[in-house]
């Protein structure tokens, strides 16, 4: 049986995609060089390179019209990424 955390499949969904984007966001928003980055940035950039591998290796073809999506629906995932964590640092305070 294959026993993976994540798949493909999992990112091109909307709940996958947002706590892919809110776990390396946090994990890597600290690194050197990523420091200097706006979070809210840097979470669509990890969005961005999260959905369009994604939307490669779901789709029969990627057309330039998902890749147009990709953009829209990166910036829907980044922001709800980044209001989940401050919504749970919020609640820890």
């Amino acid at each position: 049986m294959n026993e993976r955390f994540f798949t493909w499949n999992d990112l091109v969904t909307y709940g996958g995609a947002v706590m892919a984007v809110l776990i390396i966001t946090e994990f890597t928003k600290d690194l050197p060089g990523i420091r200097r980055i706006p979070t809210r940035l840097w979470a669509y950039l990890v969005a961005l390179v999260l959905l369009v591998p994604a939307a490669v290796f779901t789709a029969d073809a990627l057309r330039a019209e998902d890749i147009l999506l990709c953009l829209v629906n990166g910036a829907l995932v980044a922001m709800a990424a980044v209001g989940s964590f401050h919504t749970i640092q919020e609640q820890q305070e």
